[in-house]
């Protein structure tokens, strides 16, 4: 599979999030069980748990990219640029394979 099976269902959840099909459509699509789809989404629930961030704040003007929004800096040193309009399933999951 080349992934954890956390990986592979995170992004499975995400991409269901952001597809807005049924859970049964998707499962039957994807070819998977939806009670295993119902069970990794409630782990996955259940496993986020609230860390924190450094936030680094700039004034407009000294921004590098004006179309950001929002950066995140991770205690790794990893930054993460968000920008007006960004999907929700997509920063999630970002975000998740950022702290992996």
């Amino acid at each position: 599979m080349g992934q954890s099976r956390r990986e592979y269902w995170t992004n499975l959840i995400a991409e269901h999030q952001a597809c807005g099909e049924t859970v049964r459509g998707f499962c039957r699509r994807h070819a998977i069980a939806e009670h295993s789809f119902y069970w990794w989404r409630k782990k996955l629930a259940a496993g986020e748990s609230a860390t924190f961030a450094l936030l680094e704040t700039a004034p407009a003007a000294v921004r590098a990219d004006a179309g950001c929004m929002l950066e995140l800096v991770f205690a790794g040193g990893e930054r993460l640029r968000v920008g007006k309009g960004a999907d929700a399933a997509t920063l999630r999951l970002v975000v998740d394979l950022l702290r992996g």
